[in-house]
């Protein structure tokens, strides 16, 4: 399992977190103000928007909210902000690549908000191009686990274009080429199995193993990163052996 698998695994749990909570659902609601905005109103004809729906809602946040984000992005309804798409590099301590995407309506902010999270940590901001070579652009799709077997997700998923399935414990992460994803997530449909989440994404093609206080390092990292309102995704490539990520459960 990769770096980034177990990350998104650990974001997920921590976004349980009622604290948490209303920052998820902003950096959501975001996410479909945005779709709409680039692919029309209708989730029908517009994939993007379609999965950021999705997500929100397995997410709970209210219907409410997702329709007045819908009809901001679309025009339907005043009040949509000028939302710009910004990507950052980075390194946490230990020589582990951070890839920062943000959606910011002001970029100056965004900006020194990265760059605090950064350093205040013991990272620091890279040059563009420096970092974004040891990520691939991929489709990743969640699927929880319940009674499905690897096997049983396989001969679904590998017509559509399926690269691996990885078992994350709770969860199966299906990987593909980022053009591929809503081919996958509309088998995965087909075959009456539930999903989690369906988006490109950003997966490490070269890890840093990491020990304890190495993991912590970088858990730190991008917990400060994830905390700016304007950040809204966050990928590094630490790879987490399973003993370490046990032992920094227990603590």
């Amino acid at each position: 399992m990769s770096g980034h698998s177990k990350w998104a695994t650990t974001k997920h749990k921590k976004a349980a977190i009622d604290a948490k909570r209303g920052k998820l659902f902003a950096k959501l609601i975001k996410n479909i103000e945005v779709a709409a905005r680039s692919g029309g109103g209708d989730p029908a004809g517009n994939p993007t928007l379609y999965d950021a729906i999705q997500k929100a809602k397995k997410t709970s946040v209210p219907n409410d909210n997702i329709d007045r984000a819908v009809k901001r992005g679309s025009g339907a309804e005043a009040g949509g902000s000028d939302w710009q798409t910004i990507t950052y590099e980075g390194y946490a301590p230990g020589g582990v690549a951070v890839l920062i995407e943000c959606l910011t309506d002001n970029r100056n902010r965004a900006a020194a908000e990265v760059r605090t999270a950064l350093n205040k940590n013991g990272g620091q901001l890279a040059d563009p191009g420096s970092v974004a070579y040891v990520f691939d652009r991929k489709g990743v799709v969640q699927v929880p686990k319940g009674s499905l077997t690897e096997d049983q997700l396989l001969e679904v998923v590998l017509d559509a274009g399926a690269e691996e399935v990885n078992d994350l414990g709770e969860t199966f992460e299906i990987v593909s080429d980022a053009s591929d994803f809503v081919a996958i997530r509309t088998a995965v449909q087909q075959a009456g199995i539930d999903y989690d989440s369906a988006e490109a994404s950003w997966v490490p093609n070269l890890q840093v193993p990491l020990d304890a206080e190495g993991a912590k390092k970088m858990f730190r990292v991008l917990e400060a990163l994830e905390d700016s309102d304007d950040v809204q995704n966050v990928y590094a490539n630490g790879d987490v052996p399973d003993d370490v990520l046990a032992e920094l459960d227990e603590e």
